[in-house]
Order: structure tokens, then sequence, then C-alpha cells
């Protein structure tokens, strides 16, 4: 049986159980589609959550840009799981207690504003279509490749799956989807990760070889740094990188994660409150197996592709020959990832050979001018194609590269379905029935909230045909927008009676608006290619780069908020009140003096 066969027996059988599971779990009612009844048991929760969590950023895209970069993208690690803790600890049992469906609505209720609510609303979008889009970037990468068409036509596809089971089950339909989509995601991702460490250092827990021995007895990573210095590269293990940039990405990314709507609405749909801390608790469990394993695998890969590249130990044995490339089974993948166009090489100084290095390091222009290099021949290696290419690299069995399309798959579609189901949620729940017509029928909101997450489908893949960045990089922009408006007006709700709703209000605005014009400035206005002023390379301050501009665009909504808040109306007692009985346990006495 051919590659494409398995390919498409494992990426339509596990589409075929998720759609036959959201037909099964079809959302009836508001509740249901909202909150899926508000009876999935903490467990449950807790494995849906890590899968709309782990989207194609961490899947697809994160060991990648962790493999071309090495300790610097350590960063995405650090702040992903940092910010699930502040989510975890901060904002999930409370948001629970008060009970509401939407953040949006909490926000509105919280500072008794249908404005706030409005303002919400516009926060949460902006956020999460940003987000949608890295995670159609991940679709077409994934269905590209493996039903060998373009990166266009699989990202058509792609969107066509997405439309078919999100927006028909809704949060009843996409939380035991997205349980299946865990145990696919985590089985393909971790199953060749074991292999790989087998291959290269003996060892079968990933996370182990990562600090283990090769054959020759050399530390993985110690050889790792010799090839990637040998060639050009900066040191894998090292810190490379501005200080002040890789703290602000990390809090970026941290308080972010705290504020991303699709991940809050997972802990409306438990029951209790105790079970929102549960199921926060059980998801950590199972992000932390693929979160250990991600920085293995990128190292591992990056080994691999060096030594592939120079298959005859290093610069002096020579590079990769275009005869290889063309005969050799073992770099059958180049050609098959070359069709997708997003892997392509180049023998531009005729001498049949394909040097990879750097060409931008000095000393490796000093040594190409004298062994009549003319640039580095391996002209496009997109970072998203690493961890689905890993298996064809290390020359694993059919049945583990068929395993993992199906797994990269499950992981771009699953947070796409519930960024979406946030979307929909915002304009049907918030927008049209709690502020355009509060007396639409549960049917009619039913169809405007389907009808809203069919046109979000629509804008994320025109945007996703040519996105700012990778998909884990245009994902960190999702998270910084979502750092600058929607985290602090949360906490300001929860923690502190001061802040009123003019101040929430304008907090949102401010912390929205200069991050969006920060992030437009760096990557084209509306993400248009060639309408930016500044780039990444070369920011606007200094070295804060846009992907990191959201830990100031928070501070500036926390500024703004309690500036303003203190002009204005005090906040009314009621409402004090009301965030009160949120924060304190129910029967919590008065303390006695002994």
């Amino acid at each position: 049986m051919d590659q494409f066969t398995i390919n498409l027996l494992f990426v339509g059988a596990s589409f075929a159980l998720y759609i036959g599971i959201a037909i099964w779990a079809r959302a009836g009612s508001t509740s249901e589609f909202y909150a899926a009844g508000r009876g999935v048991h903490p467990v449950t929760n807790g494995m849906a959550t890590a899968a709309d969590w782990m989207s194609a950023a961490s899947f697809i895209s994160m060991a990648g840009l962790i493999a071309f970069t090495g300790y610097d993208n350590s960063t995405f690690l650090m702040g992903w799981t940092g910010g699930y803790v502040l989510l975890a600890l901060l904002l999930a049992p409370y948001l629970r207690k008060f009970g509401k469906f939407t953040v949006s609505e909490f926000i509105g209720d919280r500072f008794y504003s249908q404005t706030a609510r409005i303002v919400a609303v516009i926060c949460l979008i902006v956020a999460s279509v940003t987000y949608v889009i890295g995670q159609m970037t991940g679709v077409g990468v994934a269905f590209g490749r493996f039903l060998e068409v373009s990166n266009t036509t699989g990202l058509l596809i792609g969107a066509g799956v997405v439309f078919a089971y999100a927006v028909f089950g809704g949060m009843k339909g996409v939380t035991y989807t997205q349980v299946a989509q865990y145990c696919v995601l985590i089985t393909a991702y971790t199953i060749p990760a074991i292999f790989i460490s087998l291959q290269l250092t003996g060892t079968p827990v990933p996370a182990l070889g990562l600090f283990g021995d090769t054959a020759s007895g050399e530390p993985l990573l110690t050889k790792l740094d010799a090839i990637v210095t040998e060639l050009g590269f900066n040191e894998y293990t090292t810190h490379h990188s501005n200080t002040l940039n890789m703290v602000l990405f990390t809090l970026s990314l941290m308080i972010g994660t705290a504020g991303l709507p699709h991940v809050i609405m997972r802990f409306f749909t438990v029951p209790k409150v105790s079970d929102a801390r549960w199921s926060a608790g059980w998801a950590l469990v199972f992000i932390a197996l693929l979160y250990l394993t991600a920085p293995a695998v990128g190292a591992m890969a990056r080994l691999n592709i060096s030594e592939m590249m120079w298959p005859n130990g290093g610069i002096d044995g020579g590079a990769v020959s275009v005869e290889e490339i063309d005969n050799d089974p073992r770099y059958d993948w180049m050609a098959t990832w070359q069709k997708t166009g997003l892997l392509d090489w180049e023998d531009k100084n005729g001498d049949g050979k394909i040097q990879y290095y750097n060409d931008k390091s000095e000393s490796m222009q000093a040594l190409a001018e004298e062994k009549g290099w003319v640039g580095n021949e391996l002209t496009k290696f997109n970072r998203d194609i690493l961890v689905l290419a890993n298996p064809e690299i290390a020359n694993l069995p059919g049945w583990v590269i068929g395993l993992v399309a199906a797994g990269g798959l499950a992981a771009a579609l699953s947070t796409a379905a519930g960024l979406l189901l946030a979307i929909s949620s915002a304009v049907s729940h918030d927008l049209i029935k709690g502020a355009i017509n509060p007396q639409i029928s549960e049917k009619g909101e039913l169809l405007s909230a389907r009808i809203a997450m069919a046109v979000a489908i629509v804008v994320a893949t025109w945007l996703g045909l040519n996105p700012p960045g990778f998909a884990a990089q245009t994902v960190a922009l999702a998270f910084g927008l979502a750092a600058a408006s929607i985290f602090p007006a949360l906490m300001m709700g929860i923690f502190s009676t001061r802040i009123n709703n003019t101040g929430a209000v304008a907090g949102m605005l401010a912390g929205l608006v200069v991050t969006l014009v920060y992030i437009f400035l760096h990557k084209g206005w509306l993400f248009i290619p060639g309408t930016n002023s500044f780039t990444d390379a070369d920011p606007l301050l200094g070295p804060i780069k846009s992907t990191s501009f959201g830990a100031i665009g928070a501070m500036v909504n926390f500024g703004v908020a309690y500036v303003v808040a203190g002009m204005t109306k005090e906040t009314p007692q009621e409402i004090k009140d009301l965030v009160e009985s949120v924060r304190i346990p129910r029967g919590a006495g008065v303390a006695q003096d002994h």
C-alpha cells in the first residue's frame, strides 16, 4: 500500500469519527450550543480543553520554531504553560461561579454596561480571528502535504471540514469531538518522538533522550551545537536574542493565555465551581504530555536535517548531491514536500550538490567564497512543516506518517472549532441577543450563531492564504491582543471593586487600539503584505517586536482603566457586593477575634 493511501485511511477514519461525534452530540438548545448543557465531567473537560489549547501552533509549528532557533524560542513553552497556570488559579473558578455563557457576558454584567459588553465582543473577535488565521495556516500545511495538493487547496479543503462539524455541533459537539482529537493528536505526537529518540539516543522517553548521549557517546545537545555552529548558525543551547524582548514576549504569551475566550469558555461547561479547578488541573496534565516532548522533537529533528544535508561528516565530507536527493529513497520526503511549495532547493553554483548553511554569517561568507559556494541552496524550509515531515526525515514506517497526518489535522481543527464557537457565541449571544434584539427566539439565536461561525470561517480562510507569519508566530499576535484587551478587564473585574464601567471600557479600547496599531505597523494593515512601515527585525520601539507588544498593551489597559475610574463615578454598591460574592467562597463566615 502506498503512502498516499495510508494517509487517506488515517485522515479519513479520524474525520469520520469527528463528524459522527458531532452528529451524535448535535446541539439542540442554546445551553448545549454555548456550554454543553453544563454537564461535562472534569476529566473529559480537561482533555477537551487540552485539545482546544494545543493548536496547530503547539503541534505543527512550535517544535519547528524551536528547532531552527533553539533556546531563544523556548519562550513559547514558558509563556504558554505559565499562562495556563494563571488561568487555572486566577480566572477559571471565579468565572464559572459567575455562571454566564460567555466572557463578554461576564464583562457586561460585572461592569454594568452594554457598551462594555460590546467592546468585549470586539476585542474577542479581533483576537480570535487572528488566532484562527494561524490555525487555518496549519490546516493548509497539513492538508497540502498529506493530500499531495497545493497549500492553498489544502486550506480550502480544511475550511470545509471545519464547517461540517463545528457549525452544527456547537459546544456539546465540539467538546466530545475534542476528546477524540486529543487522543489522536497526543498519540500522533509522542509515537514518532519515541521512535526518533530510540534511533538517536536509545532512550524511549524523548524528554530524557534530549539530555542523553548519541550512539557515538557524545551528548545529543553537544553534538547539535557543534553541527549548527560549523554551518554558521547560532549555538543551539545558548541565549542570543534581546533579553527585554524575551521577557515581554513570555509575559505577553502568559497573560494572553489567561485572556483567551475560547479556552475560558471551556470552564463554563462543568457542573460546579470545584469542577472548574479540577478541569484546569487535568488539562495541565494532558498538556504537559506534549509540552515536555516538544523540545526533544525540535532538537532531534534539527540534528537529523543537518546530518541529511551533510551526510558525509560535515563540511569537510561534502554536502548531499542532487543525484542523491533525486534517487535515494531516504530523500523522497523532500520531493513530496516540494510539491506543497513549502520546501525548495536550487544548485546555484552548478556543482551538483546542495549546500545548506547560514549565508548571512560573515565567517561562512568567507568560507563560501573559498569553496566556490554562492549562497544557501536549501532556499526554502517553512518551519511549519518540520513536525509533519519528521517521521519521513527519520525514515519511520508509513503508518506513523499517516498517524502524524491525522494528529496534525486534529490539533489545527480542534482549536479552530473552539475559536469559531467563541466568535459565534459573541456575535449571537452578546451582540444580537444582548444588544440588538433581546427578544430573539432560541431557534433564531442558534441560527445566527451558525451563520456567524460560517462567516468567520470564510474570513479566516481568506486571511490564512497570506498569513502574517508561521502558525505559532500568528498565534502569538492573537495572544498579544488578548493580553492587551481581555485579560486586564477580567482581572480587574474579579479582584478590584474600584474599576467602574467607564474605566473598563476606556482600558479595553486603549489596550486593543495601541496593540493593534503596533502589530499593523510591523505586519501590514489588516495583515495585507507590503503595507507595513517596520519589521520585527527592525522594530519601532527599540528591541520590542510586534509579538511582544501585548504585555505593553496590557500595562496601558490597566493604567488607563485606573486613571479613568478614579476620575468618574464610583462603582455601585450592588456591583461591589456581586464582586465579593464571586470572589469569596460561599459559606465563609466573619473572622472571629480570639
